[in-house]
């Protein structure tokens, strides 16, 4: 009897531990509210399940901001592409062409071709004309990349240009001297660069001798100006070897108005000697015919000693006469030769032009 109290006892008291650890799971339900405030705010309570704390907003990963002067690099950058690509390029392409200037000459990708009659009158000048003419024609199997070459004179055309700020020779020749005939392959990427190597044959009387070039220049923009670097290497049996370095800084003043500023240095291995030429020029745009030139500068050597041979300054006055091809050139001209002691000395240069060129449209 004594043995069942005992274990009538001890589950007794399993019953009411057990009681006691269930009785929290039937209070009621506000016992058990969770506020949805944490302890420490001043909000009242909720009367909701507890569910956490709701989870961040997912955002994409975008990196850190650009520095702000990566920004502004890249921004001018733009800019200058789109100033470059948009108007200077166009205009400088326009007056270069317009003039036949050397620089469109060698780098244009269309044919062109180029009959000059010219009179220098005045200072080392001779009452008689001198005629020089060149072609540059694409031959279109080669989708534009190789070219045919026809030119009078071709080792003078690589020195510095006389076209109008030197005088005639006295024993210049009014009948082109030599003729030469050569292939060009042009490389090139728009606006950018353009690398052009010749190789052919100058015909001199009954001498016939070859003759390499090659010519690479490079565009740049700077803001609101180019500038344009060009390297031409030569070598012809008159003259030896030799490179010639160009550099142009344009900007447009104005829609009518263009500045070039143009260093130039010609090195001839044979005479060890550097020809040098500095000129500052405006171009003037009056209309579709009429374009004005201004321009001043200096001419110099470098042997014996680096000096200045000759200062001048000069209007060229081009007008187109007939439809897209014939122009007339009007340059009165005042130059400072040292073989004067730089005493003043007038020229005036006349020239008849005809220039025929495909990408020219008028």
């Amino acid at each position: 009897m004594a043995l069942q109290y005992a274990r009538f006892s001890i589950v007794a008291a399993h019953l009411t531990l057990g009681a006691v650890l269930l009785i929290p799971l039937f209070a009621s339900g506000e016992d058990l509210v969770v506020p949805s405030s944490p302890p420490y705010s001043s909000g009242a309570s909720s009367d909701k399940d507890f569910v956490g704390p709701p989870a961040p907003p997912v955002q994409e990963f975008v990196g850190p901001p650009a520095p702000p002067l990566v920004e502004n690099v890249m921004e001018a950058l733009d800019t200058s592409r789109d100033y470059l690509s948009g108007k200077l390029v166009r205009f400088v392409s326009s007056v270069d062409q317009f003039f036949g200037d050397e620089r469109h000459y060698q780098e244009a990708n269309d044919s062109v071709f180029q009959l000059d009659i010219n009179r220098v009158m005045g200072y080392g000048g001779e009452h008689r004309f001198v005629i020089s003419g060149r072609a540059n024609v694409h031959l279109p199997m080669a989708e534009q990349k190789l070219h045919l070459l026809l030119e009078t004179n071709p080792d003078k055309n690589t020195l510095v240009d006389p076209k109008q700020t030197q005088p005639l020779p006295a024993n210049e020749p009014a009948t082109p001297q030599s003729f030469s005939a050569a292939l060009r392959f042009i490389k090139e990427e728009a606006e950018h660069w353009h690398f052009s190597a010749d190789g052919g044959l100058k015909f001199q009387g009954l001498n016939t001798t070859p003759f390499v070039r090659s010519r690479v220049s490079l565009a740049t923009p700077v803001e609101e100006w180019r500038v344009k670097l060009a390297e031409t290497a030569f070598w012809f049996n008159t003259i030896g070897a030799g490179e010639t370095t160009q550099m142009d800084v344009e900007r447009t003043i104005s829609e009518p108005l263009l500045f070039r500023a143009t260093s130039l240095a010609t090195w001839l291995n044979d005479t060890q000697n550097f020809d040098l030429r500095q000129d500052f020029t405006v171009f003037h745009k009056l209309d579709e015919r009429a374009v004005v030139q201004y321009q001043m500068g200096a001419i110099g050597v470098s042997n014996p000693v680096t000096h200045v041979t000759d200062y001048f300054a000069l209007i060229a006055y081009r007008y187109r006469l007939h439809q897209d091809w014939m122009y007339y050139d009007v340059s009165p001209q005042i130059h400072f030769p040292r073989e004067r002691s730089f005493h003043s000395s007038g020229m005036l240069a006349l020239r008849l032009e005809m220039l025929f060129d495909e990408s020219n449209k008028r």
